[in-house]
């Protein structure tokens, strides 16, 4: 999982790739698109989605100071593309980032059912996990700022989130060192915490 050796570079080319494909994206049927080719990208790709270029285009500003000039140029192009994809597309948009929250949240109850059948597993099964909600995370302050809404979204984190919580004990950051300045603990807890190991 690329969060847990972060590569500040890759990042920013995927970023840049996704942000260049968005509106192809936006208007096409799939929830999961490609980079490079292939069903789910090509190679070690991450799928294209929406939140999937949000979790990485916050990051990256977050971190910039990381940045060279020409990949601050870089970093700026890509959020021009999805602001102006986002203008474009909007309905697209909304319906792309809604389907793609609860089509996370939704995989994520088969982690809590593995977890009941054998918890000893449970610890191993977690980072897809983390990442997942923190991608649906992304969705939701990127929909907070577009004045997007959905009680029913909103019902299903909170029930979810409680699953979670009843899962989980705090521990050390779970992704690289490098990420804790992205991430707050206040918002991103499920990233400060892990299934307890059990023998």
């Amino acid at each position: 999982m690329s969060e847990t050796k972060f590569n500040l570079t890759r990042d920013l080319e995927e970023a840049a790739e996704m942000a260049e494909l968005l509106p192809d994206y936006l208007i096409g049927n799939q929830l999961y698109g490609s980079l490079g080719g292939g069903m789910f990208g090509s190679g070690s790709k991450p799928a294209l989605t929406v939140g999937a270029l949000l979790l990485r285009l916050r990051r990256l500003r977050l971190l910039e100071s990381h940045l060279s000039d020409a990949q601050r140029q870089v970093l700026d192009k890509a959020e021009q593309d999805h602001q102006r994809a986002q203008q474009e597309w909007h309905v697209h948009y909304e319906e792309k980032v809604l389907h793609e929250a609860n089509s996370r949240l939704d995989a994520m109850r088969t982690f809590f059912d593995e977890c009941a059948q054998n918890p000893r597993q449970c610890a191993g099964l977690y980072l897809p996990e983390a990442l997942r909600r923190t991608i649906v995370q992304e969705i939701l302050l990127a929909m907070e700022s577009a004045h997007i809404t959905s009680a029913a979204l909103t019902a299903k984190v909170r029930e979810l989130d409680s699953l979670l919580r009843r899962s989980v004990r705090p521990s050390e950051f779970v992704w690289a060192n490098e990420l804790i300045p992205a991430y707050a603990p206040e918002t991103f807890w499920w990233l400060y915490s892990r299934p307890p190991v059990v023998t």
